[in-house]
């Protein structure tokens, strides 16, 4: 049951994410996720069968070391920003950011005693903190096709971004040999350990 509660509150958090990239995607001029349907909080419009469902449940099955999953990215066309180098920052910051500032809302939450004193509440506030945090460093990382390489490219020049895109096909393959090798861990645990005592979890 903590697992599940975890699983749920994990997919919520992602979801947040996705929005938060077509939300500000829409307000600087790409409609792509608004016209889709995905402009929406509806757990369905979000859900990848391989990356939501059938990984996951592998990895649990078989006791992997690691938990990885995602869910169907939030289309944005970069090309139809107001400015796409420099917009290309603010939609890749946007998701990162949304779930941060869900972890500041969730701690201030706690802060109301009569729910504090709640241990079921403080138990999935705390886990929802963590998650959101946890979301929001791991995807700051910059590796394609992370937030994070996002905002590399929209930093580099325009021939150095190019190629620093070429790596992206290989990118989830990246990502899973970290995650399993610990390289990852060792990297964003620290981030947001601190990032969590700073909100009083």
């Amino acid at each position: 049951m903590t697992l599940l509660v975890s699983l749920l509150i994990f997919f919520f958090a992602v979801i947040i994410h996705e929005y938060a990239h077509g939300w500000v995607a829409w307000k600087l001029g790409d409609s792509t996720a608004r016209f889709m349907g995905r402009l929406t909080l509806n757990p369905i419009a979000h859900i990848d069968p391989i990356g939501t469902i059938f990984l996951p449940l592998i990895l649990l099955m078989t006791h992997s070391p690691i938990l990885f999953g995602w869910a169907k990215p939030v289309p944005v066309d970069f090309l139809n920003l107001n400015n796409p180098k420099k917009d290309m920052i603010w939609v890749s910051l946007a998701g990162p950011a949304a779930n941060i500032i869900f972890a500041i809302t969730l701690s201030l939450i706690l802060k109301i005693p009569l729910l504090a004193a709640n241990y079921f509440v403080v138990t999935v506030a705390t886990t929802a903190i963590m998650a959101n945090l946890v979301l929001a460093v791991f995807n700051l990382l910059p590796i394609p096709p992370l937030d994070g390489s996002r905002i590399v490219m929209g930093l580099l020049p325009y021939h150095l971004g190019v190629e620093y895109a070429k790596v992206e096909p290989y990118g989830f393959i990246i990502i899973f040999a970290l995650l399993w090798m610990g390289v990852i861990n060792t990297v964003i645990w620290p981030v947001v350990i601190v990032l969590a005592r700073l909100l009083g979890v």
